[in-house]
């Protein structure tokens, strides 16, 4: 099961017990999922169709048992694949629930769609999280954190997205939208604002998970940055080792160390006798003790002497 299939599950298990809260959240999961269906004489139906059982317990629960609205249900075998069953909840002559839901209006005997959210359904900060978690299971996503961060919002309709976004900023995030395949996205993608929402809607349970995800995502991408710093001194250690070894055994080789003062010639017979020690390691042999930083000023005094006889030996030839 997914992440998001997770974090709906565990929503749906959880039935607002207050009124006002119940018609927000079945406002908010008829906008963003139903369909509206013309059935005559101002009469409207609406149908929601879901894949998840659970959501449809709790449509069929909301507007059954808690509104008294007339509902059917209907199962459907999948086509594709074969596999699974699809849920359509069917509202019959739902006309005053739609209004009293605030998604369509009347006017001269015809009506319609209000795409404004519904401004008497959420003059309650708790209407407001209800509504957003209505609208998450209606047609609201959260991508696995193992692989991404990122939750969406699917609607239809560019003004209702822009309330919902208006919405989801109001609690200090930074949601917004875009537009994919004809439908309005309205979408978050950092971590911590993903976890501020799911506590807005009450997924706790998922918001842990998501926590605990990043922490070891962190732990791992702290771990790895410092093998790679790591690997990388390392690199740079050999690298200028072997320099500074080239550079000494083409001193020996042209001249002999006797061009060498007395504090060069035993920085570099060390260095050749000890290939694989550290500056540090190198400057605590001598007599007396060097720092690392008199070793590295040594060796470089001896790197501009090779570099001079190199360019001898050039002139020479030529």
């Amino acid at each position: 099961m997914s992440f998001s299939s997770k974090t709906k599950n565990e929503l749906v298990r959880k039935m607002f017990e207050n009124k006002c809260c119940q018609f927000a959240e079945a406002s908010s999961l008829l906008r963003m999922s139903g369909t509206i269906q013309l059935a005559g004489l101002n009469r409207v139906n609406i149908s929601v169709t879901t894949e998840n059982p659970a959501i449809a317990r709790l449509i069929f629960k909301l507007f059954k048992n808690k509104l008294g609205v007339n509902t059917e249900v209907l199962v459907k075998k999948n086509k594709v694949l074969k596999k699974g069953n699809t849920y359509v909840i069917l509202i019959t002559d739902a006309t005053k629930v739609l209004q009293k839901l605030e998604i369509i209006n009347f006017d001269n005997d015809s009506f319609n769609i209000n795409y404004k959210l519904p401004k008497n359904l959420l003059k309650n900060e708790c209407c407001k999280r209800a509504y957003l978690r209505g609208a998450f299971l209606g047609g609201g996503s959260v991508s696995d954190p193992e692989k991404t961060y990122h939750l969406e919002f699917v609607t239809h309709n560019e003004e209702f997205s822009k309330e919902l976004c208006n919405l989801i900023n109001s609690y200090n995030l930074k949601a917004k939208v875009i537009l994919r395949k004809n439908n309005y996205i309205v979408y978050l993608k950092e971590g911590d604002q993903i976890v501020d929402l799911l506590n807005i809607i009450g997924a706790h349970n998922a918001l842990l998970n998501l926590e605990n995800i990043r922490i070891i995502k962190q732990m791992r991408n702290n771990v790895n940055r410092i093998v790679n710093c790591e690997t990388a001194n390392l690199s740079k250690i050999v690298e200028a080792s072997i320099r500074q070894i080239n550079n000494i055994q083409y001193i020996e080789k042209t001249t002999g160390f006797k061009v060498l003062p007395k504090n060069l010639r035993e920085i570099a017979e060390l260095r050749l006798k000890y290939k694989n020690a550290s500056l540090k390691e190198l400057g605590q042999m001598l007599n007396p003790p060097v720092g690392k930083s008199g070793v590295n000023h040594r060796l470089r005094k001896i790197e501009k002497i090779a570099d001079k006889l190199r360019r001898k030996g050039e002139s020479n030839n030529d």
